[in-house]
C-alpha cells in the first residue's frame, strides 16, 4: 500500500475516533442529546473498521496510529476546544510522532535495503 492512501486511512480513523469520543463526551459531561452519543457511536464503530482497510499487520499499524492519533489530538484541542497546546504537549506529540514514523518508514526502507543488496 502506497504510503499517502495509508496516511488518508490514519487521519479518517483518527477522525473518527476522536470525533466520536468527542460527541460522546459532549452527550454525557455537557448534556447534551442522545444524538450526540448515537453519532459518537456510529463514529467509533467506523474508527474500527477503517485501520483494517491497511495491508499491515494490526501491531504495526496500531503502534504508527498512535503517534498520529496524538498529533491529532493536539489540532482537536487547539480547533474545536480552543486549548492552546503548551511544550510539554508538543514535545509528547514529537516524541510519539517520530516513533509512529519509525514504525511506518521502517517496513519500508528495509524492503529498499533488501533489493539494492540484491536480496528478495
Amino acid at each position: 500500500m502506497n504510503m499517502t492512501k495509508s496516511l488518508i486511512f490514519f487521519l479518517v480513523a483518527g477522525l473518527c475516533e476522536i470525533g466520536g469520543s468527542y460527541l460522546v463526551w459532549l452527550w454525557a459531561r455537557e448534556g447534551r442529546s442522545r444524538g450526540y452519543a448515537l453519532a459518537g457511536a456510529v463514529l467509533l464503530i467506523l474508527y474500527g473498521v477503517v485501520p483494517t482497510l491497511q495491508t499491515e499487520n494490526f501491531g504495526r499499524v496500531y503502534a504508527a496510529y498512535g503517534g498520529v492519533f496524538v498529533l491529532l489530538s493536539i489540532l482537536w484541542g487547539r480547533q474545536v476546544d480552543r486549548v492552546v497546546p503548551d511544550r510539554f504537549d508538543l514535545a509528547g506529540g514529537a516524541v510519539g510522532s517520530g516513533r509512529s514514523a519509525n514504525h511506518h518508514v521502517r517496513p519500508a526502507w528495509l524492503r529498499i535495503r533488501r533489493r539494492l543488496s540484491g536480496g528478495n
